[in-house]
C-alpha cells in the first residue's frame, strides 16, 4: 500500500466516524471542535559526508518556513564518504557545522558515525545544535555523552517524539553496529528488537501528537532481525518511520504504519507532508525531491560550502586510470596496491571498504580518499596457507586479493604463487590488510602484528606516488569468497 491508498483509507475512515459521532449525538447541540495541526517533516539519511546540496536543503526548508511548521531530520550515517569531512583537522566537523547552519532538529546515530573513534564522536556530538538519539547503545565507559533513546520536538503546540534505533549487524559474534569493532570498545549495544517494547507507551508519556521511530537499521531483515519493515509489523505503536541505512528510497505503508527513506549521499530529501487530528494522522503525503534538480539555493550556506571545498591538497594529481573501473576492479586494483606498498606476499581488501569507483583520467588523493573512507591503518601478519584457507572458510566472506591464486576444490582451497606453483598448507606467507578485517575476524588472524602508521589510503596514495602512477585493470579478476 503506498500512501495515496493510505490517505483514502483515513479520508474513508475519517467521514465514517464523523456519521457515526452525528449519529450518536442528534440530540446535542454542541459544534464539532476542529483540531487540526498542519506539519511538514523534511528528511535525510545516509547522508555519508556528502555537503554540496547542503544550501539547496538550507533554501527548501526556509521557504517551508514561511508556509507552515517544519521539523528536519537525519536517519544516520551523516559521516564517511567525503575525503573533505573525513580528513578535516577535526573529523566530521565541517558537516556538523553545515547541519547547525541548515536547521536540523534531530538525528539517530548511525553505524558509521563510530568511524572517526569515541573521542572525536564525543567532540561531534557537542558541538551539533540538534538532538541524538538512540534506545540501544549504552555509553557508561565511554567520553561519548549517553544519547537519549526519544526525544520530543515541540513546534507552535505540536509535539512530536522520535525514538531512536541503530542496526547491530557488525560482527558474528558480537552485538555491535557495522563499523570498526575496535572504535566501539567502550560501549554496549542491544539488538533493536530487545528494546523497542519498553517504549509503546512514550507517546502518551510525553503527551505528544504522534510517536515516529528515527531509526538506522534498514528497511527489511530476516531470522528474527528487525528492520523497518519488521518494526511496523510487530511493534504496530509507530505513527511513522522514518528510516535509514539501506540506502533506499522508500514510500511504503506497512500494517497501516508509513515507512519513509530518501535515498543516500544527499541526492534526495523527503518531504513529508502531514494534518493531525486527536493525536493521530488525518491526511498524509510524500514528495521524494531530487536535490540536483534544485536551482535555487542559499548563498550564504554555498559559500561556506564553497570554502570547504577549497582546499588544493585533495586536488594533487597523483595518478592516470587508462579505463573506467567498476568497483570491483578498483578493489583489485587496491589489493594489489596494498600487496606491492607494503612489501606483503598477499594481500587482502574487503568489499565494502571499497566505496567509489575510479574514472578514466587524472587520479587525485580525492579520488582515493573516496574509495577508501574509513581511515583504516594497514597491518602485516605472518600466516600459514592452512591459516589463510581457515580463514577464507570460517568467515565465508569475499575479498578481493592480491599475490596469489585462490581455487576451491570440493571442500579444500588450492593456494598458488603467481607462477602457478601450489603452496602446501605450511607454507608462511605475509598478509597486509587494512585492521578492520581483523578486528572483525580476530578469531582467524594471530595475535602478533605490525601495525603501520599509514592508512590504507594513503598506503595506496604512496604506491601511485612511489611505485606505480598508471592504473589499468581491465581484465582483473581477482576475487574470492569460499
Amino acid at each position: 500500500m503506498n500512501t495515496k491508498t493510505y490517505i483514502n483509507h483515513l479520508l474513508r475512515a475519517f467521514v465514517f466516524s464523523l456519521l457515526i459521532i452525528s449519529c450518536t449525538n442528534e440530540s446535542s447541540s454542541l459544534p464539532i471542535e476542529s483540531t487540526d495541526k498542519k506539519l511538514t517533516i523534511f528528511i535525510l539519511n545516509d547522508i555519508h559526508g556528502q555537503i554540496d546540496n547542503f544550501a539547496k536543503v538550507k533554501y527548501l526548508v526556509d521557504q517551508e518556513k514561511t508556509k507552515t511548521n517544519v521539523i528536519l531530520t537525519s536517519a544516520g550515517d551523516i559521516f564517511s564518504g567525503n575525503p573533505i569531512v573525513d580528513n578535516y583537522p577535526q573529523k566530521g566537523f565541517p558537516i556538523i557545522d553545515l547541519m547547525n547552519r541548515v536547521g536540523f532538529d534531530v538525528s539517530v546515530i548511525g553505524n558509521h558515525e563510530f568511524d572517526y573513534g569515541e573521542a572525536n564522536l564525543k567532540e561531534r556530538m557537542e558541538q551539533a545544535n540538534f538532538d541524538w538519539v538512540c534506545a540501544n547503545v549504552q555509553t557508561n565507559t565511554s567520553v561519548i555523552p549517553q544519547p537519549s533513546p526519544y526525544t520530543t520536538i515541540t513546534t507552535n503546540n505540536i509535539n512530536i517524539t522520535f525514538l531512536g534505533l541503530v542496526e547491530t549487524d557488525g560482527k558474528e559474534n558480537a552485538i555491535i553496529p557495522s563499523t570498526h569493532p575496535w572504535r566501539v570498545k567502550n560501549l554496549t549495544f542491544q539488538n533493536p528488537e530487545d528494546v523497542v517494547a519498553k517504549y509503546a507507551a512514550i507517546k502518551d508519556t510525553e503527551n505528544s501528537d504522534l510517536l515516529i521511530a528515527l531509526t538506522h537499521i534498514g528497511y527489511s531483515k530476516s531470522g528474527g532481525r528487525l528492520g523497518d519493515y519488521q518494526l511496523a509489523t510487530q511493534f504496530p505503536f509507530f505513527d511513522v518511520i522514518i528510516g535509514g541505512h539501506s540506502h533506499s528510497k522508500v514510500d511504503e505503508v506497512v500494517n497501516n504504519i508509513p515507512i519513509f527513506q530518501a535515498g543516500s549521499y544527499l541526492n534526495y530529501i523527503g518531504k513529508i507532508e502531514l494534518t493531525i487530528t486527536s493525536k493521530s494522522i488525518k491526511t498524509i503525503s510524500y514528495k521524494l525531491i531530487d536535490l540536483n534538480t534544485i536551482t535555487k539555493e542559499d548563498a550564504e550556506i554555498k559559500s561556506i560550502i564553497d570554502n570547504y571545498n577549497d582546499e588544493p591538497f585533495f586536488n594533487e594529481v597523483i595518478g592516470f586510470s587508462q579505463i573506467n573501473h567498476g568497483r570491483a576492479q578498483v578493489g583489485d586494483f587496491t589489493a594489489d596496491a596494498l600487496r606491492l606498498q607494503m612489501g606483503v606476499d598477499v594481500a587482502f581488501q574487503n568489499t565494502g571498504g571499497v566505496r567509489a569507483n575510479l574514472d578514466k583520467g587524472d587520479i587525485t588523493k580525492k579520488e582515493i580518499f573516496q574509495i577508501l573512507p574509513f581511515n583504516n591503518p594497514t597491518v602485516k601478519y605472518n600466516m600459514t596457507v592452512a591459516e589463510i584457507k581457515n580463514f577464507l572458510k570460517g568467515s565465508g566472506t569475499g575479498l578481493y586479493y592480491a599475490g596469489v591464486t585462490f581455487q576451491k576444490n570440493n571442500n579444500d582451497i588450492d593456494v598458488r604463487d603467481l607462477n602457478g606453483n601450489l603452496l602446501s598448507d605450511s607454507t608462511t606467507l605475509t598478509v597486509g590488510v587494512n585492521d578492520y578485517i581483523p578486528a572483525v575476524y580476530d578469531t582467524y588472524f594471530p595475535a602478533s602484528k605490525i601495525v603501520s602508521s599509514k592508512t590504507d589510503a594513503e598506503t595506496v596514495i604512496s604506491y601511485l606516488k612511489e611505485i606505480n602512477n598508471q592504473v589499468n585493470y581491465s581484465t582483473s579478476n581477482n576475487y574470492f569468497k569460499y
